[in-house]
């Protein structure tokens, strides 16, 4: 039988980030593990766009931290509701996956927990998925979850067109 005693869940505070707290709750009651919620900052989201943003880079940052505290204790308040053990770390890093891969090691970390945001085509060339880089980048299970309603709409057979009534 697997032993998942310390389950690590990267969020960024979106909906979907929140879904994969939720599958944590419940692998953590299962196991009696206990969690790590993770929250990356990148500290220099505007490499390469010009030395003119530097200027609120420090602010970018003030703020950031701050919606990551503020996401963290939404997933403490979640976790502790069912008496999970549970610790928060909020880290700057430019490169999640790196971060996360760290953090994997330092923590001893049997298992993560993540969103995927369910890019597809150009965006996802474009912007990668830092899911498919931690996948790479780790060598203990990853647990993907997608939000309960891209499963549903994925599932969903897409409505024909309408036809305007001029046309008709």
């Amino acid at each position: 039988m697997p032993n998942y005693a310390h389950i690590m869940v990267p969020i960024d505070g979106t909906e979907t980030s929140f879904c994969a707290v939720h599958h944590a709750k419940a692998i953590a009651k299962a196991f009696g593990s206990s969690v790590l919620v993770l929250y990356v900052v990148d500290p220099y989201p505007f490499t390469g766009i010009g030395t003119d943003l530097a200027y609120g880079q420090a602010q970018y940052v003030a703020e950031s931290s701050e919606q990551a505290q503020q996401a963290l204790q939404q997933a403490r308040t979640l976790l502790e509701a069912d008496n999970i053990p549970v610790e928060t770390l909020s880290l700057e890093g430019s490169i999640v996956q790196n971060t996360i891969s760290q953090v994997v090691q330092e923590r001893d970390i049997s298992l993560i927990i993540m969103a995927s945001h369910g890019r597809s085509g150009l965006e996802k060339f474009l912007l990668g998925s830092t899911t498919d880089r931690v996948l790479g980048s780790v060598h203990v299970p990853v647990l993907v979850v997608r939000h309960a309603d891209s499963a549903n709409t994925a599932a969903k057979k897409p409505e024909p067109p309408s036809i305007p009534p001029t046309l008709l």
